[in-house]
């Protein structure tokens, strides 16, 4: 036996040929459930998209990339658990794109940020984080306080999510602007407000930004960091059994 690998070894063809299909091997078996999303994400119950206010805080969070400090997944192990909430289910990113679950932990994890704070609490840490949190080196975000939240894209970027598998409806993605505003509270037909409660459960509608009667991108942000967590039931989603 010994012998008979030794020659192995000792061909450099044969033993490159080996390595090529071990690894060809070993490849397709952790990317091909990938490619199969009944695998790789689990099914849960009321699982949404972000409304169009979250989505513009979530393009902001990218932007001045957030992720490099923050993640956003809570792993299986009891203290994370115990520290931050549920575990992360695959669902909850299923409509992120791309995926913000972050490789390191300057500041504490986000996962489940989603209302363990108030707006104003949100806002003041944005501006001066270490008038809350002393020992912080977070950057300030005071510029967002008063820059208007830009969605003149907002549509086109909406089609594309659509055209990549997330579910926004035409009537979404055409009276996207006007949701925006239904969010905050300064849209009020009766009729819009209804879907919009339909379309987006457990969405916060309120003006997040009080420091400004504009729609600002501190706004779209803190909306976006209020979402997160509470998109997803966690209580009748358990996951699976570990």
């Amino acid at each position: 036996m010994f012998s008979k690998h030794a020659i192995i070894e000792k061909n450099l063809f044969i033993l490159l040929v080996g390595m090529v299909i071990m690894i060809s091997f070993g490849t397709i078996i952790e990317i091909f459930p990938l490619f199969i999303k009944d695998l790789a994400i689990e099914k849960v119950q009321g699982m949404r998209p972000h409304s169009p206010l979250e989505l513009m805080g979530f393009e902001i969070y990218k932007r001045e990339g957030c992720y490099n400090c923050h993640s956003q997944q809570v792993r299986v192990l009891r203290d994370e658990v115990e520290r931050y909430g549920h575990y992360s289910l695959a669902a909850e990113s299923m409509y992120d794109h791309p995926f913000v679950w972050g490789s390191k932990r300057t500041g504490p994890d986000l996962a489940r940020v989603g209302g363990k704070y108030s707006d104003e609490w949100h806002v003041t840490h944005l501006m001066h984080p270490q008038s809350l949190v002393p020992e912080s080196i977070m950057p300030r975000y005071e510029f967002m306080l008063h820059r208007r939240l830009n969605t003149n894209n907002i549509q086109d970027y909406m089609r594309l999510l659509n055209a990549v598998g997330t579910p926004y409806d035409d009537y979404t993605i055409h009276y996207a602007d006007s949701l925006v505003k239904v969010q905050l509270g300064l849209h009020t037909d009766n009729d819009m407000v209804a879907k919009f409660k339909a379309a987006y459960p457990k969405a916060f509608i309120r003006k997040f930004n009080g420091k400004s009667e504009d729609v600002t991108e501190m706004d779209a942000l803190v909306a976006y960091l209020q979402s997160l967590g509470n998109r997803v039931d966690l209580k009748t989603n358990k996951g699976r059994d570990w």
